[in-house]
């Protein structure tokens, strides 16, 4: 059985939280990836940093307040562990709700002249990669950050969990690296739009499958709520590639 990985390093009186340290690194690295991004897509960074403090702000709040939601059983005996987000705790989707029509209308601000998916094209395939690093320098080295029980050799023990467990976050950091190379083979490729629903298409019911068969717990309204959320994800980004194959269709008659 592969060993569980620390939670935190304790320095003296201080406590370094490994969780914590892991996503703000890959924060770090997805805003300098997409600054660049940005910028060889020929629009103007001087809003960038603005955009991506105000994104990462409204995410991490949304992320924390649809994880305390969808967990109010054990938060309501616990409010003090409500703020506690370096211990672990977000909901990928709460952050997506939140963040995306802050960025949305901080991005028109900034790039009037230029189409919404155009400039996502630029993002998505940052936050895609980010998301990889994420999942596997943030969850990995979290308080209960497994899936399910398992016999497999691959099994590792997570702290706060008995037995050996999927490593989930490392079978998403795998599935979303795949995804960023597949963004990028893509994105020379196809017209304008289609990397941006391809993105969420496949990141979408990714997601929903891994909640339904590695993670949910049977009735629990947060593992449905995922799967749900994920599907929803999903369907969107079918739609936006068949509005932007059909706009690209008429283009060409």
């Amino acid at each position: 059985m592969i060993a569980a990985f620390p939670t935190a390093l304790h320095l003296g009186p201080a406590t370094i939280h490994l969780y914590g340290i892991g996503l703000a690194t890959a924060a770090y690295v997805t805003f300098r990836y997409a600054e660049r991004r940005i910028e060889r897509g020929g629009l103007d960074i001087g809003a960038w940093s603005h955009i991506a403090v105000w994104a990462i702000t409204s995410g991490l709040f949304g992320a924390r307040l649809a994880h305390v939601a969808t967990n109010w059983s054990y938060y309501s005996a616990v409010p003090q562990q409500i703020p506690a987000v370096w211990e672990g705790g977000l909901s990928s989707f709460g952050g997506i709700v939140v963040a995306t029509p802050v960025v949305i209308v901080l991005a028109r601000r900034a790039w009037p002249e230029v189409a919404l998916l155009e400039i996502a094209d630029r993002v998505i395939p940052a936050l895609v990669a980010g998301w990889a690093l994420g999942r596997l320098l943030g969850p990995q080295f979290m308080v209960g950050g497994g899936g399910h029980e398992t016999t497999a050799w691959f099994g590792m023990t997570y702290e706060g969990q008995g037995g050996k467990r999927v490593p989930v976050p490392l079978i998403q950091a795998m599935e979303d690296g795949l995804l960023w190379l597949g963004l990028l083979w893509t994105e020379k490729r196809v017209p304008r739009g289609v990397v941006t629903g391809l993105a969420l298409f496949i990141w979408g019911l990714v997601r929903s499958i891994d909640e339904r068969l590695l993670l949910g717990e049977s009735g629990h309204v947060g593992s449905l709520s995922v799967q749900i959320a994920g599907i929803i994800v999903a369907v969107a980004g079918g739609l936006i590639i068949l509005q932007t194959l059909r706009s690209q269709r008429k283009v060409k008659n």
